[in-house]
């Protein structure tokens, strides 16, 4: 004999009941089933609803009752044919009528006794299975409605029940073994004393209803019918990634459950765990899918984590104080004290030096425990050898789950790394000698952080998933954008890093999207966006509190640099081609640096000199290994390389500046590359990067610029002072051109101090020859003090920066 429950969404209409029937026709063909029913879904509630309104004396009860009767008639209608609709109809009608006078009775007395809210409550479960049984005989099912509480009963412990099993079983082995019909019919929930009085089996009762019934009939496999495929690694509405669980022994899925896997109720399995019955969940949407079997052990080749699980919603409270180390009974009276209280613990845990006791509780019954204890411990508190209980709310718990998690070592270290990487403060830690759960109290708003990143370290075959968010999309940001699109599928095979822009932002508008935006079409979403503001864009970040979360600055804005801060602190890695940060005051340099490692979130700026080459990454592995920089000399300007390498006694110096710029190869605005100050930024980060303290009014700048064109304001006077001042430059050239030297604007640090300015280069020199856009980069140390290491690239273009980008990106990603 089978037996299949269902749930209150699988019930919840007529088009649901109609997935059910089949499921049940097709079930039954070969041997009997037993079909446990919920209420209706939602009906449950509404009956409570209407039994506090009439206990309050509320006349709208009666309009809840009205919608509890519209909602079954109506379901009636959809169900059977109108020539069989009266029978039903009439014998529903009776039962409401019988449950409209308890209402009116609970409404005249001002109250709802335990006993007389069993009798209200349990009347959705007996409508339900009496019009799907009727619906089955019309449909050609040979099926019977049967009473459970008729089968089941109990003690008179209105509410919550307790099982009388002896008595259960033996009245349903007598049913169960003489019924002839193929197909029974029972209510979930309901049950009835020794006496006769109608009671209920509390929480989770239709699925403890089945329980009972499967271990009473010996059923192979006890099967759950419910919305979902079974149980998931985590919960599916908060982690994209989660997967049903296939094979789960009886234990896990307890400890699931208990820690909010709202798929079975941990007293369920009791009935059927003693008898060896598995459980199977299925979903009643997609009966097709594996979904979930629960046995007495899982595969022992099984992953160590089976299941990550949360409870939001819970409150520490501490106990601590001298007066606690070395006194008897001190654990003792508080648990009893919260016992008598009827609080539940969910979470404890308790200092070795016996200094202090920590407990979870629900938020509801935070203020009841407090109050309980301080009232308990009044005396102690009083001598101040125990100290106030403190209450800490707005927590949540998450717990890993997995009968092998004791023979792997490492997954507590992984756990919390993991959590500390995406700064996940962990308030408390719990783990039970059996180490088939570990769990952790943290803040409630990084739960789906919290879930996702251990999700991703436990299930997802080592992908990590980053979250950008970009500001900036002009050439570079444009060109990332590309790269990002074009890589993806790459990155995520042989990298396993998973890359997602969850935003974007230009001067004007932002888009952001938690799924990962279409790049396809970027464009046409940031058009669409809301209005930005640097503020606007980090509380959205902040807000969305995503794992692995990276700002990408594309832009040279000042502002957007000034921003740094607040997302390091929230442990937001940022990644920038602004050179405006990294070169700011050596104290806010400094600070960056330190927040960074503070809060572990990379802050990563490898294109500030060179673009794409490997200038600082080079340095970084030089000091890291033991070396010292003694010298650096450098052509660190892609454009100035561009404009001398193309400026000759045919070109004007404007001309080739102005092509320079639509090439992509200068700042929006050129004067910024031409009065050097972009050079002094590279040499004072490379300086400060080797280890020196150093700021940007210690460079001494060589100008070759004319005064009139390093005062002007705006980009449209500064090409006309250089086109003014064409004889200037031209004498630059021919002073160079005498002298068989090429013109190179060279970065130079020695001894504590830098310098830039324009050279005449001769032939001999390493410089000399250094082509188009390229930069060149002499490292003279210690290891390297003949001759020095060298790096030498293309150090300007938006497809060059953008790779560099790229590649801090991915450094990030194999952090």
């Amino acid at each position: 004999m089978k037996v299949l429950k269902f749930g209150g969404t699988s019930v919840a209409n007529a088009q649901n009941i109609e997935k059910v029937k089949n499921i049940v026709a097709n079930s039954s063909k070969n041997e009997k089933a037993v079909v446990v029913v919920s209420a209706f879904g939602g009906v449950t509630d509404m009956l409570i609803k209407a039994s506090l309104l009439a206990a309050s004396q509320n006349e709208s009860y009666k309009n809840v009752l009205e919608e509890i009767e519209d909602k079954h008639l109506k379901t009636i209608q959809e169900l059977i044919d109108i020539n069989n609709q009266s029978k039903v109809i009439s014998n529903v009608k009776r039962e409401l009528n019988v449950l409209e006078t308890l209402l009116e009775g609970a409404f005249l007395i001002g109250e709802t006794t335990p006993k007389l809210l069993d009798k209200i409550v349990g009347y959705g479960e007996l409508l339900s299975s009496y019009i799907i049984n009727e619906y089955f005989i019309k449909e050609g099912i040979d099926s019977v409605h049967k009473n459970s509480k008729l089968l089941i009963k109990t003690d008179d412990s209105f509410g919550k029940a307790v099982v009388d099993f002896k008595a259960t079983n033996e009245l349903c082995e007598n049913y169960f073994g003489t019924v002839t019909y193929q197909v029974i019919v029972a209510p979930g929930f309901v049950a009835s004393s020794a006496k006769g009085e109608a009671t209920t089996l509390g929480r989770g009762g239709s699925d403890y209803t089945a329980a009972i019934i499967a271990a009473a009939v010996n059923t192979e496999t006890l099967e759950i019918w419910t919305d979902v495929s079974g149980m998931y690694t985590a919960n599916p509405k908060l982690v994209k990634q989660a997967f049903a669980i296939p094979h789960i022994s009886y234990e896990e899925a307890m400890e699931l459950s208990h820690f909010g896997a709202k798929v079975l109720y941990p007293p369920t399995i009791q009935p059927v765990l003693s008898k060896g019955i598995s459980i199977h969940i299925k979903n009643t949407f997609a009966p097709e899918e594996e979904g979930t079997l629960i046995t007495k052990s899982s595969n022992g080749k099984a992953r160590a984590v089976r299941g990550i699980s949360h409870v939001e919603n819970i409150s520490l409270l501490s106990l601590e104080g001298s007066g606690m180390v070395g006194i008897h009974g001190i654990s003792k009276r508080f648990f009893e004290v919260l016992s008598e209280a009827k609080v539940s613990v969910v979470f404890i845990t308790q200092a070795s030096s016996e200094h202090s006791i920590c407990i979870g509780v629900a938020s509801d019954d935070a203020e009841k425990a407090k109050s309980a204890l301080e009232k308990a411990f009044e005396y102690e508190m009083t001598l101040k050898k125990i100290n106030p209980v403190m209450v800490e709310n707005d927590l949540a718990i998450i717990a890993l789950v997995g009968d092998n998690m004791k023979s792997h070592q490492g997954l507590s270290g992984r756990m919390f790394s993991a959590l500390g990487k995406n700064n996940v403060n962990i308030r408390a830690i719990a783990q039970g000698a059996s180490e088939r759960n570990i769990s952790a109290v943290i803040n409630k708003n990084d739960v789906k952080k919290a879930l996702n990143t251990l999700h991703e370290q436990f299930f997802e075959d080592n992908v990590k998933q980053l979250n950008l968010f970009v500001m900036g999309v002009g050439n570079v940001g444009e060109k990332f954008l590309a790269q990002i699109e074009q890589q993806r599928k790459f990155l995520k095979k042989q990298l396993k890093l998973n890359i997602r822009v969850v935003a974007l932002s230009n001067s004007k508008k932002m888009v952001f999207d938690e799924n990962g935006l279409d790049l396809k079409n970027w464009k046409e979403l940031l058009n669409n966006g809301e209005k930005t503001g640097l503020d606007a864009f980090y509380q959205k970040v902040k807000e969305l509190n995503l794992r692995n979360s990276i700002f990408v600055d594309n832009t040279a804005n000042e502002a957007v640099a000034k921003t740094y801060e607040h997302y390091l602190n929230d442990s937001i890695s940022v990644v920038t081609c602004n050179k405006i940060a990294a070169s700011s005051p050596y104290k806010n340099y400094l600070k960056l640096k330190e927040l960074s490692r503070q809060y572990n979130a990379p802050f990563l700026f490898e294109t500030n000199v060179g673009a794409g080459l490997p200038i600082i990454d080079t340095l970084k592995h030089l000091i890291a290994s033991g070396d010292k920089i003694t010298k650096i000399q450098a052509v660190l300007s892609g454009s100035l390389n561009f404009v001398f390498n193309n400026f000759n006694d045919k070109t004007d110096f404007h001309e080739v500046v102005k092509q320079a710029q639509d090439e992509g190869y200068t700042e929006p605005d050129p004067k910024i590359d031409l009065s050097g100050i972009d050079v002094m930024r590279k040499i004072l980060i490379l300086a400060r990067e080797s280890g020196n303290e150093l700021d940007i009014e210690q460079i001494e700048n060589e100008a070759f610029l004319p005064q009139e064109s390093l005062d002007t304001s705006n980009v449209d006077d500064f090409y006309k002072s250089l086109v003014k001042n064409k004889a200037h430059f031209d004498t630059i050239y021919k002073e160079a051109a005498n002298k068989d030297c090429r013109l190179k604007y060279v970065a130079q640090f020695e001894n504590g101090k830098a310098k830039v300015g324009l050279q005449h280069v001769p032939q001999d020199h390493p410089f000399y020859n250094l082509e188009g856009k390229d930069n060149i980069v002499l490292f003279f140390t210690e290891r390297y003090s003949e001759q020095p290491l060298l790096i030498k690239g293309a150090g300007a273009g938006a497809d060059v920066t953008a790779s560099g980008i790229f590649a801090d990106i991915i450094r990030i990603g194999n952090f």
